[in-house]
């Protein structure tokens, strides 16, 4: 491909912005993988294991079905970003805790998955088939899901139990 036909783009990637020039058909997976973000997986290249799960401006997304030269403006998160000041984060803990990590192969997508499910879930706790259908973009051979349903719902009821607190807390101020 002739090199001016190459583009720049400008992207947030876990709270810090890069530039980048890419080829028209870069994939954003592959981007990341150049930056060395290996959390990002290369699983089947056609956006149906969901091992290269990114969060983008806060939706889960297949980073290998995303071209880089859309990710221009944008946030991007991967697991790598997750931790702050040296701690994983909480959807982290719960899958170590439930023993959802296994092989790890499919776990920083299905991290980032969990994220954005558990950020726009509806006022009340989700039911564990609710949970299976908002992950069922990403495959896991080793769990069989049940620990995985028992992460996410572990992360969700310590949430909830948090927003109810700070409710309550608001409600007697």
């Amino acid at each position: 491909m002739n090199k001016r036909e190459w583009v720049d783009i400008r992207c947030d990637i876990n709270g810090k912005w890069h530039e980048f020039t890419v080829s028209p058909a870069m994939s954003l997976m592959e981007l990341l993988r150049e930056e060395g973000l290996t959390s990002v997986k290369q699983g089947c290249g056609v956006g149906e294991c969901g091992a290269c799960t990114v969060l983008i401006d806060g939706v889960a997304t297949d980073s290998c079905l995303y071209l880089a030269l859309w990710a221009d403006g944008k946030q991007v998160r991967t697991v790598e970003g997750e931790c702050r000041n040296g701690e994983i984060s909480k959807v982290q803990r719960a899958y170590v805790e439930a023993g959802a990590v296994q092989c790890g192969f499919c776990t920083p997508g299905l991290v980032m998955a969990t994220t954005a499910l558990l950020a726009k879930r509806p006022g009340r706790p989700l039911t564990a088939q609710e949970i299976r259908r908002g992950l069922a973009g990403n495959l896991c051979r080793c769990t069989g899901y049940q620990m995985v349903v028992r992460a996410v719902e572990q992360c969700q009821t310590e949430q909830y139990q948090a927003e109810q607190r700070q409710s309550d807390e608001e409600q007697q101020a």
